[in-house]
């Protein structure tokens, strides 16, 4: 079992005119089992929470703390949160030309558990979890998300969450551009990952029309680098009807 705690987490981001607050104290705790849904309108920082648990450098963190297990996260590096157990799917997944598919899986679970899978039986499980999410096993064999359409970008980044089989899955609107099809094969991935109770998933989104096949333990209300209030799945049906309206204008009050 795990947790992930983040206390009073604060965290700037440099511009021309100097550095800028995007988070302003967020304290939020994911146990093991549990999926938190994070939703906000645009630029209320949520992309910044998932980017400063996976330790991008854009983002400084300015006070607070995040802990896996008791451990300090942000005193690791990327590849260290990594092996530790952190996984950050990307709102928008980078190409990465001449290294294909079954390479960049491979050495991704090989840095993560400190040797390498045994080839027979990985090349099973690597083929197994590309049908899961409707991949083709020769999908495989193409260069990382060059020239993938956007729903086979977040097909395959839910292969690789299944694969690497992370502690704490961090899900940064992997709901974004999927049309229905793809959608329901990206959702019963993140339920096959969290079913098994012993993993954490922080899923962030602006809609509600995910959460129609991955039900929330818990819905937190994400403005102005905030959490402005939280709840159960309930949470999210009354921002579907009402929208973020009331919180902006509390925000700005």
């Amino acid at each position: 079992m795990s947790t992930l705690e983040i206390t009073d987490l604060h965290v700037s981001v440099a511009t021309e005119d100097g550095p800028k607050e995007i988070l302003k104290g967020v304290t939020l705790t994911i146990e093991s089992g549990q999926v938190h849904a994070i939703m906000g309108p645009n630029g209320s920082g949520k992309s910044t929470l998932a980017y400063s648990i996976a330790g991008h450098p854009k983002y400084e963190v300015t006070g607070g703390s995040v802990t896996l297990d008791g451990e300090d996260v942000l005193a690791m590096t990327v590849d260290e949160r990594a092996r530790a157990g952190v996984f950050l799917a990307m709102q928008y997944p980078v190409e990465v030309p001449g290294v294909s598919v079954a390479n960049f899986l491979r050495t991704a679970k090989t840095a993560i558990d400190g040797e390498a899978p045994k080839l027979r039986t990985w090349v099973k499980d690597v083929n197994a979890t590309l049908e899961r999410v409707d991949l083709d096993p020769t999908f495989s064999q193409r260069s990382v998300n060059e020239g993938f359409s956007g729903g086979e970008k977040k097909r395959h980044e839910i292969a690789q969450l299944e694969l690497l089989d992370p502690k704490v899955a961090i899900l940064d609107e992997t709901d974004s551009g999927l049309d229905i099809d793809a959608l329901r094969i990206v959702s019963e991935g993140v339920n096959r990952f969290s079913d098994k109770g012993d993993r954490g998933v922080l899923l962030i989104t602006h809609y509600t029309r995910i959460l129609r096949y991955i039900t929330p333990d818990v819905v937190h209300v994400f403005v102005n680098g905030r959490i402005a209030e939280q709840g159960g799945p309930e949470l999210a049906d009354q921002l579907e009807a009402e929208g973020y309206d009331k919180y902006t204008k509390a925000a700005t009050a």
